[in-house]
Protein backbone atom coordinates (compact mmCIF):
# COMPACT_ATOMS: atom_id res chain seq x y z
CA UNK A 1 0.00 0.00 0.00
CA UNK A 2 1.34 3.60 -0.45
CA UNK A 3 1.87 5.67 2.37
CA UNK A 4 3.43 8.77 4.00
CA UNK A 5 6.47 8.47 6.31
CA UNK A 6 8.13 10.94 8.22
CA UNK A 7 11.58 10.79 6.98
CA UNK A 8 13.47 12.41 9.85
CA UNK A 9 12.16 14.69 12.51
CA UNK A 10 12.03 18.34 11.06
CA UNK A 11 9.21 20.80 8.35
CA UNK A 12 7.04 19.27 6.12
CA UNK A 13 9.57 18.35 3.20
CA UNK A 14 10.60 15.25 5.63
CA UNK A 15 7.01 13.58 4.75
CA UNK A 16 7.79 11.16 1.73
CA UNK A 17 5.78 8.69 0.19
CA UNK A 18 6.77 5.03 0.56
CA UNK A 19 5.82 1.53 0.01
CA UNK A 20 4.31 -0.96 3.33
CA UNK A 21 2.69 -4.23 3.59
CA UNK A 22 -1.13 -4.01 4.60
CA UNK A 23 -1.53 -3.30 8.09
CA UNK A 24 -3.00 -6.95 9.70
CA UNK A 25 -5.79 -6.23 12.00
CA UNK A 26 -5.47 -8.03 15.56
CA UNK A 27 -8.27 -9.15 18.11
CA UNK A 28 -11.32 -6.42 18.29
CA UNK A 29 -9.76 -4.22 15.61
CA UNK A 30 -11.16 -3.77 11.90
CA UNK A 31 -8.25 -2.32 8.88
CA UNK A 32 -10.30 0.31 7.51
CA UNK A 33 -9.54 0.77 3.57
CA UNK A 34 -8.95 4.91 3.51
CA UNK A 35 -11.09 7.18 1.76
CA UNK A 36 -10.05 10.70 3.13
CA UNK A 37 -7.52 11.16 6.45
CA UNK A 38 -7.84 14.16 8.38
CA UNK A 39 -4.92 16.46 8.76
CA UNK A 40 -4.19 17.64 12.33
CA UNK A 41 -1.83 19.78 14.52
CA UNK A 42 -0.63 16.55 16.30
CA UNK A 43 0.31 15.23 12.98
CA UNK A 44 2.61 18.21 12.89
CA UNK A 45 4.35 17.75 16.08
CA UNK A 46 5.20 14.22 15.42
CA UNK A 47 6.23 14.94 12.21
CA UNK A 48 8.49 17.58 14.37
CA UNK A 49 9.54 14.65 16.79
CA UNK A 50 7.59 16.12 19.72
CA UNK A 51 4.89 13.59 19.83
CA UNK A 52 5.94 10.22 19.54
CA UNK A 53 3.31 7.40 18.84
CA UNK A 54 2.51 5.55 21.99
CA UNK A 55 3.87 1.72 22.21
CA UNK A 56 2.12 -0.40 19.84
CA UNK A 57 0.97 2.54 17.29
CA UNK A 58 1.98 2.90 13.94
CA UNK A 59 4.80 5.38 13.30
CA UNK A 60 3.38 6.54 10.59
CA UNK A 61 0.79 10.38 10.65
CA UNK A 62 -2.52 11.01 10.91
CA UNK A 63 -4.99 10.36 13.78
CA UNK A 64 -8.17 10.58 12.25
CA UNK A 65 -9.76 8.85 8.95
CA UNK A 66 -12.70 7.57 7.08
CA UNK A 67 -13.83 4.77 4.43
CA UNK A 68 -14.76 1.22 4.11
CA UNK A 69 -14.34 -1.64 6.93
CA UNK A 70 -11.64 -3.65 4.69
CA UNK A 71 -10.97 -6.64 7.27
CA UNK A 72 -12.48 -7.20 10.98
CA UNK A 73 -9.95 -8.51 13.91
CA UNK A 74 -11.31 -11.85 16.08
CA UNK A 75 -14.16 -11.37 18.08
CA UNK A 76 -15.68 -7.83 16.00
CA UNK A 77 -18.99 -8.12 15.63
CA UNK A 78 -20.08 -4.62 15.33
CA UNK A 79 -18.63 -4.02 12.15
CA UNK A 80 -19.24 -5.92 8.13
CA UNK A 81 -16.82 -5.51 5.59
CA UNK A 82 -18.03 -2.72 3.45
CA UNK A 83 -19.10 -0.78 6.04
CA UNK A 84 -18.58 3.23 5.75
CA UNK A 85 -17.11 4.62 9.02
CA UNK A 86 -14.86 7.19 10.34
CA UNK A 87 -12.52 6.40 13.27
CA UNK A 88 -10.18 7.88 16.11
CA UNK A 89 -7.12 5.98 14.89
CA UNK A 90 -3.62 5.89 17.14
CA UNK A 91 -1.59 6.52 13.98
CA UNK A 92 -1.10 5.45 10.77
CA UNK A 93 -4.05 7.57 8.73
CA UNK A 94 -1.37 8.92 6.38
CA UNK A 95 -1.58 5.67 4.28
CA UNK A 96 -4.32 3.47 1.64
CA UNK A 97 -5.08 1.17 4.81
CA UNK A 98 -4.95 1.88 8.32
CA UNK A 99 -5.81 -0.68 11.75
CA UNK A 100 -7.67 0.69 14.96
CA UNK A 101 -9.83 -0.72 17.23
CA UNK A 102 -13.65 -1.84 16.53
CA UNK A 103 -15.01 0.82 19.53
CA UNK A 104 -13.23 3.55 17.65
CA UNK A 105 -15.26 3.63 14.84
CA UNK A 106 -18.35 5.66 14.28
CA UNK A 107 -20.75 5.70 11.60
CA UNK A 108 -20.44 7.87 8.40
CA UNK A 109 -23.58 10.14 9.37
CA UNK A 110 -26.46 10.22 7.46
CA UNK A 111 -26.27 13.21 5.03
CA UNK A 112 -22.41 13.48 4.98
CA UNK A 113 -19.69 12.22 2.42
CA UNK A 114 -16.58 10.25 3.64
CA UNK A 115 -14.59 13.67 3.15
CA UNK A 116 -16.53 15.32 5.99
CA UNK A 117 -16.85 12.01 8.01
CA UNK A 118 -12.47 11.96 8.05
CA UNK A 119 -12.82 15.41 9.72
CA UNK A 120 -14.91 14.61 12.73
CA UNK A 121 -13.11 11.96 15.23
CA UNK A 122 -10.24 13.88 16.72
CA UNK A 123 -11.37 16.93 16.88
CA UNK A 124 -15.05 15.82 17.78
CA UNK A 125 -13.29 13.15 20.09
CA UNK A 126 -11.31 15.98 21.65
CA UNK A 127 -14.01 18.85 21.97
CA UNK A 128 -16.63 16.64 23.80
CA UNK A 129 -14.11 15.15 26.14
CA UNK A 130 -12.57 18.17 26.92
CA UNK A 131 -15.45 20.66 27.37
CA UNK A 132 -18.25 18.81 28.31
CA UNK A 133 -17.00 15.87 30.10
CA UNK A 134 -13.85 17.47 31.68
CA UNK A 135 -14.85 21.00 31.69
CA UNK A 136 -18.32 20.73 32.67
CA UNK A 137 -20.02 23.23 30.56
CA UNK A 138 -23.87 24.04 31.22
CA UNK A 139 -26.65 25.90 29.04
CA UNK A 140 -26.01 29.87 29.81
CA UNK A 141 -22.97 29.53 30.87
CA UNK A 142 -20.24 31.33 29.00
CA UNK A 143 -17.63 29.91 27.03
CA UNK A 144 -14.13 31.08 25.57
CA UNK A 145 -12.20 28.94 22.79
CA UNK A 146 -9.04 29.82 21.47
CA UNK A 147 -8.14 29.47 17.96
CA UNK A 148 -11.88 29.40 17.04
CA UNK A 149 -11.30 29.01 13.34
CA UNK A 150 -8.95 26.07 13.44
CA UNK A 151 -10.52 22.55 13.72
CA UNK A 152 -10.94 22.30 17.39
CA UNK A 153 -11.91 25.67 17.34
CA UNK A 154 -15.21 25.42 14.72
CA UNK A 155 -16.42 22.21 16.17
CA UNK A 156 -15.88 23.69 19.82
CA UNK A 157 -18.28 27.09 18.97
CA UNK A 158 -20.49 24.43 17.33
CA UNK A 159 -20.92 22.22 20.01
CA UNK A 160 -21.40 24.82 22.97
CA UNK A 161 -24.50 27.07 21.09
CA UNK A 162 -26.14 24.04 20.18
CA UNK A 163 -26.20 23.24 23.67
CA UNK A 164 -26.80 26.44 24.23
CA UNK A 165 -23.68 28.35 25.89
CA UNK A 166 -22.54 32.02 25.26
CA UNK A 167 -20.23 31.64 23.03
CA UNK A 168 -16.66 33.89 22.76
CA UNK A 169 -14.06 32.76 20.28
CA UNK A 170 -10.85 34.61 19.26
CA UNK A 171 -9.18 34.27 16.24
CA UNK A 172 -6.40 36.08 14.00
CA UNK A 173 -8.25 37.43 11.63
CA UNK A 174 -11.42 39.82 10.99
CA UNK A 175 -12.02 37.27 8.02
CA UNK A 176 -11.79 34.04 10.92
CA UNK A 177 -14.20 35.94 13.39
CA UNK A 178 -16.59 36.37 11.38
CA UNK A 179 -16.48 32.88 10.44
CA UNK A 180 -16.39 32.07 14.08
CA UNK A 181 -19.66 34.58 14.54
CA UNK A 182 -21.62 32.00 11.42
CA UNK A 183 -20.53 29.44 13.55
CA UNK A 184 -22.40 30.80 16.56
CA UNK A 185 -20.21 32.76 18.49
CA UNK A 186 -21.75 35.78 20.17
CA UNK A 187 -19.05 37.67 20.02
CA UNK A 188 -15.63 36.86 18.25
CA UNK A 189 -12.17 38.34 19.38
CA UNK A 190 -9.52 39.58 17.11
CA UNK A 191 -6.47 38.88 19.00
CA UNK A 192 -4.47 41.06 16.68
CA UNK A 193 -6.18 44.52 17.85
CA UNK A 194 -8.47 43.40 20.78
CA UNK A 195 -7.87 41.84 24.59
CA UNK A 196 -10.12 39.49 25.08
CA UNK A 197 -9.19 39.47 29.03
CA UNK A 198 -10.87 43.26 29.01
CA UNK A 199 -13.85 41.50 26.71
CA UNK A 200 -14.60 39.15 29.08
CA UNK A 201 -14.22 40.71 31.89
CA UNK A 202 -17.56 42.94 30.63
CA UNK A 203 -18.83 39.98 30.74
CA UNK A 204 -18.73 38.97 34.09
CA UNK A 205 -16.00 36.84 33.19
CA UNK A 206 -15.59 33.52 31.32
CA UNK A 207 -16.88 30.42 32.92
CA UNK A 208 -14.86 27.63 31.34
CA UNK A 209 -12.14 28.48 28.54
CA UNK A 210 -10.81 25.67 26.59
CA UNK A 211 -7.12 26.43 25.22
CA UNK A 212 -4.33 25.64 23.01
CA UNK A 213 -1.95 28.45 23.08
CA UNK A 214 -0.76 28.17 26.40
CA UNK A 215 2.44 30.58 27.30
CA UNK A 216 1.67 34.00 28.04
CA UNK A 217 -2.20 33.24 27.46
CA UNK A 218 -1.99 31.66 30.84
CA UNK A 219 -1.75 34.00 33.23
CA UNK A 220 -4.59 36.33 31.00
CA UNK A 221 -6.93 32.94 31.28
CA UNK A 222 -6.75 32.98 34.63
CA UNK A 223 -7.50 36.91 34.63
CA UNK A 224 -10.25 36.47 31.74
CA UNK A 225 -12.14 33.59 34.22
CA UNK A 226 -15.32 34.24 36.31
CA UNK A 227 -15.17 32.97 39.56
CA UNK A 228 -15.45 29.54 40.21
CA UNK A 229 -14.68 29.49 36.22
CA UNK A 230 -12.30 26.32 34.35
CA UNK A 231 -9.70 26.56 31.96
CA UNK A 232 -9.26 23.21 30.08
CA UNK A 233 -5.72 23.26 28.07
CA UNK A 234 -5.31 20.92 25.51
CA UNK A 235 -1.83 22.23 23.90
CA UNK A 236 0.70 24.54 23.70
CA UNK A 237 1.41 26.52 20.73
CA UNK A 238 3.60 29.09 22.60
CA UNK A 239 4.90 26.61 25.15
CA UNK A 240 4.07 25.09 28.49
CA UNK A 241 5.86 26.69 31.04
CA UNK A 242 5.13 30.33 32.69
CA UNK A 243 4.89 32.21 35.96
CA UNK A 244 1.51 32.05 37.20
CA UNK A 245 0.16 33.29 40.58
CA UNK A 246 -1.42 30.52 42.22
CA UNK A 247 -2.92 32.73 45.01
CA UNK A 248 -5.73 33.82 42.52
CA UNK A 249 -6.95 30.42 41.55
CA UNK A 250 -7.06 29.85 45.43
CA UNK A 251 -8.89 33.39 46.33
CA UNK A 252 -11.43 33.11 43.17
CA UNK A 253 -12.20 28.91 43.38
CA UNK A 254 -10.61 28.07 39.72
CA UNK A 255 -10.05 25.03 38.77
CA UNK A 256 -6.90 24.41 35.59
CA UNK A 257 -7.08 21.07 34.63
CA UNK A 258 -6.25 19.53 30.97
CA UNK A 259 -5.87 16.39 28.64
CA UNK A 260 -4.17 15.12 25.27
CA UNK A 261 -6.64 12.35 23.62
CA UNK A 262 -3.92 9.89 22.26
CA UNK A 263 -2.53 8.47 24.98
CA UNK A 264 -5.58 7.84 26.90
CA UNK A 265 -6.21 4.24 27.26
CA UNK A 266 -8.61 2.14 24.12
CA UNK A 267 -11.70 1.76 26.95
CA UNK A 268 -11.47 5.51 27.73
CA UNK A 269 -11.84 6.57 23.79
CA UNK A 270 -14.63 3.74 23.43
CA UNK A 271 -16.42 5.52 25.98
CA UNK A 272 -16.43 8.53 24.13
CA UNK A 273 -17.09 7.24 21.08
CA UNK A 274 -20.88 5.67 22.53
CA UNK A 275 -21.40 8.95 23.72
CA UNK A 276 -20.33 11.10 20.76
CA UNK A 277 -22.66 8.05 19.00
CA UNK A 278 -25.63 8.64 21.36
CA UNK A 279 -25.24 12.64 22.08
CA UNK A 280 -23.44 14.42 18.95
CA UNK A 281 -24.64 11.70 15.82
CA UNK A 282 -28.25 12.72 15.58
CA UNK A 283 -27.01 16.54 16.08
CA UNK A 284 -24.67 16.28 13.01
CA UNK A 285 -27.73 13.97 10.65
CA UNK A 286 -30.53 16.62 11.89
CA UNK A 287 -27.79 19.18 10.62
CA UNK A 288 -27.26 21.47 13.51
CA UNK A 289 -23.47 20.48 13.18
CA UNK A 290 -21.52 20.33 10.11
CA UNK A 291 -17.63 20.04 9.75
CA UNK A 292 -15.79 23.41 8.59
CA UNK A 293 -14.05 22.06 5.36
CA UNK A 294 -11.02 24.15 4.28
CA UNK A 295 -8.88 22.10 1.53
CA UNK A 296 -8.17 18.95 -0.11
CA UNK A 297 -4.57 17.79 -0.92
CA UNK A 298 -4.13 14.36 -2.50
CA UNK A 299 -2.08 12.15 0.13
CA UNK A 300 1.13 12.43 -2.14
CA UNK A 301 0.63 16.39 -1.39
CA UNK A 302 0.95 15.63 2.34
CA UNK A 303 4.12 18.39 2.46
CA UNK A 304 1.98 20.96 0.79
CA UNK A 305 -1.11 20.06 3.32
CA UNK A 306 1.20 20.39 6.08
CA UNK A 307 2.69 23.73 5.03
CA UNK A 308 -1.18 25.19 4.61
CA UNK A 309 -2.17 24.32 8.19
CA UNK A 310 1.17 25.38 9.39
CA UNK A 311 1.03 28.89 7.98
CA UNK A 312 -2.90 29.07 9.94
CA UNK A 313 -4.04 30.54 7.08
CA UNK A 314 -6.73 27.83 7.05
CA UNK A 315 -10.37 27.89 8.75
CA UNK A 316 -11.34 24.92 9.29
CA UNK A 317 -10.54 20.92 8.45
CA UNK A 318 -7.84 20.38 5.84
CA UNK A 319 -7.77 16.80 4.45
CA UNK A 320 -5.47 14.06 2.04
CA UNK A 321 -7.21 12.29 -0.44
CA UNK A 322 -6.47 8.74 -0.68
Amino acid sequence: MRVIEIREPGGPEVLVPADRDLPQPGPGEVRIKVAYAGVNRPDALQRAGLYNPPPGASDLPGLEAAGEVSALGEGVTEWAVGDEVCALLPGGGYAEEVVTPAAHCLPVPKGLTQKQAACLPETFFTVWSNVFERGGLQAGERFLVHGGSSGIGTTAIQLAHVMGARVFATAGSDEKCAACVDLGAERAINYRSEDFVEILKTEGGANLILDMVGGEYLPRNVKALADDGRLVQIAFLQGPKVELNFAQVMMRRLTITGSTLRPQSDHAKAGIARTLRDRVWPLLEAGRLAPVMDREFPLDQAVAAHSRMESSAHIGKIVLKV
